[in-house]
């Protein structure tokens, strides 16, 4: 009897340590190829491409933390305000973009950003070292769309990005509404 009971305990153990082994979490983050642009999973931010990948990340996931990493301290915000006649600019830094994108997150339900295409794609300024670039422009079409385009329509838009390298890094630097 005494070796029924072991040979059924020990038939538990391995059965259970052979679902453990093959069970898969639901709420572990996926794996995706390196160069899946589509996926959504943070990168190390080392080409601006990747840049995208985290924003749009920071987006849908209404993420300040991730949102935060996106931008150089010297960070310029550049759009202007149709809502007034004369239409005036609005030019604001790092740490109201913050704050602004912040309250964004809070208050809508879904954000869902998609950018559509880089249109143009310039380098502005290689280090005399490594000739490597330092400063990139991209010009961007996106759409975003807010709690389902329920009360806000879908904005479709155009934005210029200048990313700059900081080390192995690059982030953003200046942000120009084009077209919203």
């Amino acid at each position: 009897m005494k070796i029924i009971r072991i040979n059924y305990n020990l038939f538990v153990l391995c059965l259970l340590a052979g679902l453990l082994l093959t069970c898969n979490n639901p709420f572990a983050p996926g794996t995706a190829d390196e160069n899946e642009r589509g996926s959504l999973l943070l990168t190390s931010q080392r080409n601006p491409d990747e840049v995208l990948q985290n924003f749009q990340y920071a987006y849908t996931f209404k993420d300040s933390l991730v949102y935060s990493e996106l931008f150089d301290s010297t960070f310029t915000f550049i759009s202007t305000n149709f809502n007034v006649s004369p239409p005036e600019p609005i030019v604001w830094g790092r740490d109201q973009e913050l704050r602004t994108v912040g309250r964004m997150f809070r208050f809508f339900n879904t954000l869902d950003l998609t950018f559509n295409s880089v249109i143009d794609r310039d380098t502005l300024e290689f280090s005399a070292g490594d000739n490597l670039p330092l400063r990139i422009e991209d010009n961007i079409t996106f759409t975003l769309t807010l709690d389902g385009g329920s009360t806000i329509p879908t904005l479709l838009g155009e934005v210029i990005f200048v990313y700059v390298r900081r080390e192995n890094r690059w982030l953003i630097s200046r942000w120009e509404d084009k077209q919203i």
